[in-house]
């Protein structure tokens, strides 16, 4: 976002005969950390699209209140405490904005369970790569590649939201309490409290500890995921159900619909598959989330792609495949399609 005047100035604190006032552009302070703001708005929403929303809010507010910024805090948390607000206050006044529900094609068979985070969306590596790879503080108890998993995001969607913008302040960013509560408005106490409560229902939503997914780029998981794409693009079922570990899921947002288990996830497929005939999906390579990701459409289509599925690995099988109904999110991971309305 261009600042209105180009510059503007603060107090940056340090004393020397005083309070030594430095000139700031306003477009120059801020890249260093749009990126990193947009992944934390992401985080807290689970939406690209609403954390997208949401971080042009910030940086409007940001630029409104810099007449207001005296220093008390470094640039960094400054900008934190607007961006989660903003993202707080997003939630309280507009609730979780739920995209249009997919119809499929087809009669599907009885799902296993509805999902309950259907605003959920992948986040983009390449969003990834303009991140700063900078040590998270000493309060830290997630590393950064864990932090940004699907599933981790997920998991926050169903915290309340002031319980997971501490969850996130502080053991992912690594802020100690007391800077965090003033980002949250409130006291270092309160915050405890918020984190405590948001470590167990965290701790509840995740699960069981699950074998660690293979390094990103390594021949292991090349050749995993290899083995599943040309799976799923010759409907070759009965491969991918040995690819799968026994508490595998199928979801498909917005879709409500989820699949668990290798015998539903088979059912649903081969149901998809018999409704296409011998049309086949076309699948093109990407990352979303650390995880091995594709843009997906029927071969041969003209139409953009529908969609984009990420994959959940750990150890040498597939945990998760959660398959994304929505056609604005495939220009994110194809550059070919960026300058193309959604």
């Amino acid at each position: 976002m261009m600042s209105p005047s180009g510059v503007t100035s603060y107090d940056t604190g340090e004393p020397q005969n005083g309070t030594v006032v430095a000139e700031i552009a306003f477009d120059e302070l801020i890249p260093a950390y749009r990126h990193e703001l947009l992944l934390h708005c992401y985080r807290l929403l689970g939406s690209l699209t609403d954390a997208e929303d949401v971080l042009q809010e910030t940086l409007l507010a940001a630029w409104r209140g810099l007449d207001g910024f005296q220093h008390r805090a470094s640039v960094r948390s400054w900008l934190y405490r607007i961006a989660t607000n903003r993202c707080l206050n997003a939630l309280r006044d507009r609730g979780r904005r739920i995209p249009p529900e997919p119809r499929p094609p087809f009669q599907p068979p009885e799902p296993s369970r509805h999902g309950d985070v259907p605003w959920l969306q992948p986040y983009p590596d390449t969003l990834l790569e303009h991140v700063p790879d900078a040590e998270p503080g000493p309060e830290a108890r997630y590393a950064t590649r864990e932090a940004i998993e699907l599933a981790f995001v997920a998991a926050l969607q169903r915290l309340p939201p002031r319980q997971a913008a501490a969850l996130v302040l502080c053991d992912v960013l690594g802020y100690p309490l007391g800077a965090a509560a003033p980002m949250l408005d409130t006291t270092p106490t309160a915050v405890k409290g918020l984190l405590q409560r948001a470590r167990t229902a965290l701790g509840r939503h995740r699960g069981d500890a699950q074998a660690e997914p293979p390094a990103p780029g390594s021949a292991q998981e090349r050749h995993l995921v290899h083995r599943f794409a040309e799976a799923f693009t010759t409907d070759d079922i009965d491969t991918l159900v040995t690819l799968l570990t026994d508490d595998a899921w199928l979801a498909m947002p917005p879709a409500p619909h989820e699949y668990h288990g290798a015998t539903a996830i088979a059912a649903f497929l081969r149901a998809s598959a018999a409704w296409r005939a011998d049309r086949r999906f076309e699948l093109r390579p990407s990352r979303a989330n650390g995880q091995p990701a594709f843009t997906w459409r029927l071969a041969g289509a003209v139409e953009p792609p529908a969609g984009v599925i990420v994959l959940t690995l750990t150890g040498d099988r597939l945990r998760g495949i959660t398959r994304f109904h929505d056609d604005r999110l495939p220009r994110h991971f194809e550059p070919s399609l960026a300058g193309q309305a959604s």
